[in-house]
């Protein structure tokens, strides 16, 4: 890419450490993969972050939506950001098939992770137009069945708004031009937290439809009932950082010894390069 997408926050730190715009996926040293078949997402966190406290495993099947589903406040979002590599739990395992992102010693930065993530705020880029924010992080070439330009902006109503800036946007476009920019930066995963509150049931439908037929697995947050029952497949239900209901995918106990396994394993297997943290 001609442009990063890594902002220097005032402290010195990268943006990218602590809060996204709106997508951590094809950083420029990450070449942009061929779809690879169905990945199931593997998660065991364990810990506290400040108040919360986390005791948890599941499985996201390799295809179609998920559905994270709890009162608000219960921890949705920090696992989320758990799984972008945004926070880290003390303990935890986080891999998308077999390339790990999270085990004992391992820790692959958000940048590295092949993963969109829709925040519940659009932070789109306020000096560049629409089309630009929607270029903004997209390779060259995504490929792998993922949607174009044309087809994301009519399916999302932005065609004749390409021009504008954010500030010329209402909440419900801003929130459209987010899904599409981390759709154009090809990932392999997508992380969605209430990415259609702001618009109507029309409009709703509309992109719940696409979103369905999209070639990679999402892991969907949404307070609207609804809404989970037209968009998802399987349905993760979770009170107080712990799983309480899964329709499916709950690992078995061979998945859970085999990701404690992993987790004792101290050589490389994530097949990125690391960031290691010691003491």
């Amino acid at each position: 890419m001609a442009r990063s997408q890594y902002h220097r926050r005032r402290d010195g730190d990268l943006f990218l450490r602590d809060h996204l715009p709106d997508v951590v996926a094809a950083p420029a040293d990450r070449e942009v993969p061929v779809m690879s078949p169905p990945r199931d997402l593997k998660v065991m966190f364990q810990g506290r972050l400040q108040a919360f406290h986390c005791d948890l495993a599941f499985t996201v099947p390799g295809q179609g939506v998920t559905a994270l589903m709890g009162p608000s406040g219960c921890g949705k979002t920090t696992i989320l950001r758990a799984i972008a590599g945004l926070h880290r739990f003390k303990n935890g395992f986080c891999a998308l098939g077999d390339v790990i992102w999270q085990k004992p010693g391992v820790f692959v930065p958000p940048h590295r992770r092949s993963v969109g993530y829709v925040f519940q705020e659009p932070s789109l880029l306020p000096h560049l137009s629409v089309r630009q924010n929607l270029l903004y992080g997209a390779p060259a070439q995504a490929g792998g069945g993922m949607p174009t330009l044309d087809e994301i902006t009519s399916v999302l109503g932005l065609t004749n708004l390409l021009h504008r800036r954010p500030a010329g946007l209402s909440g419900g476009e801003q929130q459209r031009v987010a899904i599409g920019r981390a759709l154009l930066a090809a990932p392999e995963f997508l992380l969605m937290d209430e990415p259609l509150s702001a618009l109507d049931r029309d409009r709703k439908n509309t992109i719940i439809s696409f979103l369905k037929r999209l070639p990679i697995p999402i892991l969907y947050v949404s307070h609207d009932s609804d809404e989970i029952s037209k968009i998802s497949s399987e349905i993760i239900r979770f009170v107080d950082g712990s799983i309480i209901r899964t329709n499916r995918f709950e690992p078995d106990a061979d998945t859970i010894t085999t990701i404690t396994r992993i987790c004792q394993q101290p050589e490389d297997r994530s097949g990125h390069r690391e960031e290691r943290r010691h003491g």
